[in-house]
């Protein structure tokens, strides 16, 4: 199921042309606070429902943090390589010069978090964290290889997880002699500290696969314990969410709910997963009808996709029925950059404290 739903979603930005994944907030928006304050010494909404006007969340920080680890390498690494087409094992002899590609750009971050940032040579249109930001980029429009670019770093080791393609062009890289070794990539908080893992067993240095899960999972624990301190706990007061993702020029409106990530987020962020309570699957089709039946207080979306239908205006202007929704009336919308928003990875926490904060502590950022 899961390696379903990253190729469908993959397949929904190749169908976009998805061009840029950049922080930029929409006009008359307001950015979330990016201090280092605590959440809970923020001055949070009294009632997050009745906030009204959309909100920019903003990581503070937007670099990778290098974990603490002996990164000391055992190689060759024997592992196995979870391709397409089945499982198969794989020699990974030279970690000298890597490119890392994925939908989300989580996978780049791993191999940077693990303290092996020095080897990227390439990085897919996601990886815009600072010290990645100037390598070379080998995906086009829609987050497609380009297998030419690739080649011409000479690359030692390329590192997907199936998200992008297409399968031929990974396929052909494999043909003209470089290693590809393919690892799963779970959409949540659990799946991010595997990553870790997997990437740091393709390197040879599983202490720092160890270390890296283990800061993660500390941090996530530790910010959605913070979370949980500012967002209402009574069922009735919880703000109901869900995810819209969003491609206007593609015509592009879909529903994420369970297994997309979207789902995770929502709950560590204290809100009610619509999309959970209504047995949505996956991504579906965004349709008046369920729009209405979802009727969510707040809408998650991603900065680029929502700039592509125009903004807030555009949107309730040419889709009436979220207009019609309780988070439609009072234009609730909260984004965040394409390239963080369900990134699950290193920086799974930053992403959590940045979207808490224009949700339940919006005015802190002036409006």
């Amino acid at each position: 199921m899961k390696g379903r739903l990253l190729a469908g979603i993959a397949a929904l930005v190749v169908a976009a042309t998805l061009v840029g994944c950049t922080a930029a907030t929409p006009a008359g928006q307001t950015a979330a606070p990016v201090d280092a304050t605590p959440l809970s010494e923020l001055q949070v909404l009294s009632d997050p429902k009745a906030y009204q006007g959309p909100s920019t969340a903003v990581i503070s920080n937007a670099a990778v943090e290098v974990v603490d680890a002996d990164r000391t390498q055992s190689l060759p690494a024997q592992v196995v390589s979870h391709d397409q087409g089945g499982d198969r094992p794989v020699t990974v002899a030279d970690t000298s010069r890597v490119v890392a590609l994925s939908l989300s750009g989580s996978l780049a971050a791993t191999v940077w978090g693990l303290g092996f940032g020095d080897t990227l040579v390439g990085r897919d249109i996601s990886t815009t964290f600072p010290g990645a930001v100037d390598l070379p980029v080998v995906t086009g429009s829609g987050h497609t290889i380009n297998a030419e670019a690739v080649i011409a770093l000479r690359p030692t080791l390329v590192l997907t997880d199936g998200s992008i393609g297409p399968r031929d062009v990974v396929e052909q890289l494999r043909d003209v002699g470089i290693t590809v070794v393919a690892v799963r990539n779970e959409s949540s908080f659990e799946g991010a500290e595997q990553l870790a893992r997997d990437v740091a067993a393709v390197f040879g240095a599983p202490a720092a696969g160890e270390a890296l899960a283990a800061q993660t999972a500390a941090q996530v624990a530790a910010t959605t314990a913070e979370i949980a301190r500012i967002a209402p706990t009574a069922e009735d007061r919880k703000l109901r969410m869900i995810f819209l993702y969003l491609r206007g020029s593609a015509g592009v409106y879909y529903l994420f709910g369970e297994e997309s990530g979207a789902d995770r987020l929502i709950t560590a962020l204290g809100g009610v997963d619509v999309a959970g309570q209504l047995g949505w699957g996956g991504m579906k089709p965004m349709t008046d009808e369920a729009m209405v039946a979802a009727d969510p207080d707040l809408i998650l979306v991603m900065t680029d996709g929502l700039a592509s239908v125009g903004g807030v205006d555009g949107l309730l202007q040419d889709k009436p029925a979220i207009a019609l929704t309780t988070a439609g009336q009072n234009r609730r919308f909260v984004d965040m950059a394409d390239g963080q928003i369900l990134s699950f990875g290193p920086r799974s926490a930053a992403v959590l404290d940045a979207l808490a904060r224009a949700i339940y502590a919006p005015a802190a950022a002036g409006s």
